[in-house]
């Protein structure tokens, strides 16, 4: 018999809903019913903070995190590496060179809202409670690409820094911006944004192409650089035009000059020091039909 727990996240989690609840329990209690009409064992939990995360993943169930948000899958996939990763004095002779953590197990996304356009629907995977379940008793899965930080937490997705204040309206900043060996900004351009994908959440925004086709398993991130350029046009008002510069890497840095607000994951915060990212190829998984 196939063990499962449906995890949700309620207040006291790094959540980006405004209720604390986050969606409704209509979704679970559909997909808890076809787990146990497959005849599986099923538990679901709430947890309001990282202890009660680690408590469920510590189980060796198969778990189904039902998600309001990118940001609560982030979350726990968050407590997931810090569970699993080892510390550099232990680090197993096997791991990959890519790596600084090992094949983490994999799990169920079961999306609670009617948002078409997050990570689920990206990744093409099912909404639908019953065949959420279908997929994770199947036990078929798809490995997929993890962006961990030096700030102590992961990007499943991406990162969009700068691109408007906390009033709304667009603004530059200055900030270093490299790509393995690669520069793309040094610090004393102009820059109205800076995206690291992963995946395609911020592939364009307002309109603005800004990575090609980013995928979340091909082990490379993609980091784009806009900057603001003024065209002279003679007898005629200057116009601003976006330059665009890409590239493509294993891991960046930025260093913003001033405080920048950033959004990760659907998770807002501001950056004010260097900030790392680096990939790790295939860590995690998800169940697919």
């Amino acid at each position: 018999m196939v063990d499962v727990v449906v995890l949700a996240l309620g207040e006291g989690t790094e959540c980006a809903c405004d209720n604390g609840a986050c969606g409704t329990r209509t979704p679970i209690l559909a997909c808890r019913d076809a787990l146990r009409t497959a005849s599986a064992e099923v538990r679901t939990m709430v947890a309001h903070t990282d202890a009660e995360i680690d408590e469920a993943l510590r189980s060796d169930a198969r778990i189904i995190v039902a998600t309001a948000a990118d940001a609560q899958l982030r979350a726990v996939m968050r407590r997931l590496v810090r569970m699993h990763a080892p510390a550099a004095s232990k680090r197993p002779d096997d791991l990959p060179g890519d790596r600084t953590i090992p094949d983490l197990p994999p799990i169920g996304i079961l999306p609670l809202g009617p948002d078409a356009t997050d990570l689920a629907t990206r990744l093409g995977l099912p909404r639908e409670p019953a065949a959420v379940a279908a997929a994770v008793l199947g036990g078929r899965t798809r490995r997929l690409d993890l962006l961990r930080n030096d700030g102590g937490s992961v990007t499943l997705d991406g990162a969009l820094i700068g691109g408007v204040d906390a009033g709304g309206s667009a603004r530059t900043f200055l900030a270093r911006v490299e790509v393995d060996d690669a520069v793309l900004a040094d610090g004393t351009e102009p820059v109205l944004m800076s995206v690291i994908a992963n995946a395609s959440r911020y592939a364009t925004v307002d309109g603005l192409p800004l990575v090609s086709a980013p995928s979340a398993d091909d082990g490379v991130l993609d980091v784009a650089v806009a900057l603001p350029r003024a065209s002279r046009r003679l007898f005629r008002q200057p116009r601003v035009e976006i330059e665009v510069r890409r590239a493509h890497g294993r891991a960046v840095a930025v260093t913003p000059r001033v405080d920048v607000p950033f959004v990760d994951d659907g998770v807002e915060g501001s950056l004010t020091r260097k900030r790392s990212w680096w990939m790790e190829h295939s860590a995690w998984a998800v169940y697919i039909p």
